[in-house]
């Protein structure tokens, strides 16, 4: 009883439209009317820009860390690390279900990437770590902020399975559904990055101006 309470709080945790309350309190507009209709941090890059982008992005990132170490709550998962991960997977997922389908925003939400990696820092800090520095780098070369977030769930699997050798069977499971669902929510940027019509992020702009004024020296 006590593990259901906390999934749903969980989940309301998840479902603070972060994006939507942001861009209606700051610009008087629904993210969810511009770019890819999203209410998550790459329509917010795309749409109000990389300060902006960045904030929603910390937040979801710290709703789902939130979410997932509410297992403090239960004494009982202190000592016992297989029924503590299991709990903080359930409580980690609950948090990405509210994200994308969130009660105090008509069940309209972003794509969870965000909240998942959030999930990832509160279970496995140093994957998460590694997660982030796939996405920054990808980021960095391309300005795709779904593209990184693609490369970066597809390396979560990898590196639970592969490098870190993560024995919890559930946690592997788990690992394998973040890449097919990050993937699977990214059909639609997909298929813009292949046509090149995929918009990128008002970032290292002065960096492309010089390499722009080379070109046209």
């Amino acid at each position: 009883m006590n593990e259901l309470l906390l999934i749903v709080f969980a989940y309301l945790i998840g479902s603070i439209p972060t994006a939507v309350w942001l861009s209606k309190t700051m610009f008087g507009i629904d993210i969810r009317d511009y770019g890819s209709g999203n209410a998550g941090a790459t329509n917010t890059f795309r749409v109000l820009g990389s300060k902006w982008g960045t904030i929603v992005m910390v937040v979801d990132i710290l709703k789902g860390v939130l979410a997932t170490s509410l297992y403090i709550f239960l004494n009982s998962y202190l000592q016992n690390e297989l029924h503590r991960t299991n709990l903080m997977i359930g409580l980690g997922l609950a948090a990405v279900i509210g994200h994308i389908f969130p009660i105090w925003a008509n069940f309209k939400g972003g794509k969870g990437v965000a909240t998942l990696l959030g999930m990832a820092v509160a279970i496995q800090p140093l994957v998460a770590l590694c997660c982030i520095g796939v996405f920054l780098l990808v980021l960095y070369l391309t300005r795709f902020v779904s593209l990184s977030s693609i490369l970066a769930g597809v390396a979560f699997m990898v590196f639970i399975l592969f490098i870190f050798n993560e024995r919890e069977t559930l946690y592997r499971i788990f690992a394998v559904m973040v890449a097919l669902m990050v993937v699977l929510t990214h059909q639609k940027n997909i298929g813009r990055i292949l046509k090149g019509t995929e918009s990128k992020v008002p970032i290292l702009k002065y960096r492309d101006r010089r390499r722009q004024r080379r070109r046209d020296q």
